[in-house]
């Protein structure tokens, strides 16, 4: 039994949330082979090589990757697929682009967004944003995965002795075409891996507010900027800082929830978290049934006295 990890890199390094996949390919048993697909990506290829429990690594390196195309990766991943019990990847939002599509090229089912192996056929994920977890077996002969970052510690990156093989690049698909991209550049931590969030709500009133309350704690604490869906629909800031179901899921340390009621779709993205501090003049909003502790104040008096005293 052998596991085919889709790498997600930026072609010189490794993101953080394929070592996280790495781990679950080892809960699964078996040898674990990392498939890397992009233009110019020896260095990432060496990199997750040398990650604890790869024994291989598949280098598929030409220009048809060069803009990590969904479409060209799937056809690439479906190529080397021949010799796999179980491809995975990150639930990201890489990673649910390939898959899919992957599954669907092979006529399998995928089971998406797994938190725990129980065995090689057996695995948990959560439903109903997160309230309930469904067990789920599998007789596919693939088996198609989508794993949660935080619910996996992540490899070591080093100890590793894995080899590098290439292998011949598909052609491109022609079915897209890379345009452009706006990347949101921050001296902040990444979200999905900040050991402290500072996250705001619609309480905030307006993204002057966001900014003027929250950037001076973020400051102070070294914390990665997060919202609540209603605070991104509002405007407040880029979808990019939403954190729940439909934004990104998280597990810091701390996660500081700042005038937020704490809606099922955003507690189901950071309730992980291993301390979470919530702070709402509601002292029945639902936020405080997830916090380890609670302020229930006017947050436009406590945030600067808590900065105060930082």
């Amino acid at each position: 039994m052998a596991n085919l990890v889709i790498a997600e890199h930026d072609h010189g390094s490794l993101k953080a949330a394929t070592l996280n996949v790495i781990s679950a390919a080892t809960a699964i048993g078996g040898d674990v082979h990392v498939l890397v697909a992009g233009h110019n990506a020896s260095a990432a290829a060496s990199a997750a090589a040398q990650v604890a429990g790869v024994s291989k690594v598949i280098l598929a390196d030409g220009a048809a990757h060069g803009n990590l195309l969904s479409e060209n990766a799937a056809a690439q991943v479906v190529a080397n697929a021949a010799s796999y019990t179980h491809i995975l990847a990150a639930a990201t939002a890489y990673g649910k682009s390939v898959a899919p599509r992957v599954a669907a090229l092979l006529d399998k089912a995928q089971i998406s967004d797994i938190i725990k192996v129980i065995d090689a056929d057996t695995f948990v994920r959560p439903i109903y944003a997160g309230n309930a977890y469904a067990t789920v077996k599998s007789n596919d002969s693939v088996k198609v995965l989508t794993v949660r970052g935080t619910a996996f510690a992540p490899a070591a990156t080093s100890g590793g002795t894995g080899t590098v093989e290439s292998v011949d690049c598909v052609a491109d698909s022609g079915v897209s075409s890379f345009v452009s991209a706006e990347v949101t550049k921050s001296e902040r931590p990444e979200l999905t891996a900040a050991k402290i969030i500072v996250s705001g709500g619609r309480g905030l009133g307006s993204g002057d507010k966001y900014r003027e309350v929250l950037t001076p704690l973020a400051d102070k604490l070294g914390a990665a900027l997060g919202a609540s869906r209603a605070a991104v629909d509002a405007g407040y800031v880029p979808n990019d800082y939403q954190v729940g179901q439909t934004g990104k899921i998280v597990a810091p340390d701390l996660y500081i929830a700042i005038g937020m009621s704490g809606a099922i779709q955003h507690l189901a993205g950071m309730k992980d978290s291993k301390v979470i501090v919530a702070i709402n003049k509601d002292p029945d909003a639902p936020i405080f049934g997830v916090a380890d502790y609670g302020l229930v104040a006017d947050l436009f008096e406590a945030v600067p006295e808590l900065v105060a005293k930082i």
